[in-house]
């Protein structure tokens, strides 16, 4: 998934469907998130789409002490230029009244 794609899907949503919610939100996770959601009413119910862009993980650094209950502590190095993207889709279940990860073969 890429921004562009991305780009087309919101378009399509929005021309096709009720848009109840839309926006964006941004988090200190793995070196600063920055996620744009959708939330419509589709032939499926009510779905979300989440996408997420966060720095790509150049190294990881793995801090431990060879003794027993020592703490690890795992350190990443995140890429200043390299970004990666990720779609989530979530469906709403009226039964437990929460967001629950979209499951389809399909994608």
């Amino acid at each position: 998934m890429n921004i562009d794609r991305w780009q087309e899907i919101l378009e399509t949503i929005k021309t096709s469907f009720e848009v109840e919610d839309s926006g964006t939100f941004s988090s200190e996770e793995r070196g600063g998130t920055e996620t744009e959601f959708i939330v419509f009413n589709g032939p499926l119910g009510r779905l979300k789409l989440e996408f997420s862009t966060h720095p790509a993980i150049l190294d990881t650094k793995i801090t431990y002490k060879k003794r027993i209950g020592a703490e690890v502590h795992a350190d990443h190095v995140y890429s200043s230029t390299d970004k990666v993207h990720h779609l989530e889709v979530w469906r709403w279940d009226v039964g437990s009244d929460e967001w629950i990860p979209f499951k389809s073969d399909i994608f």
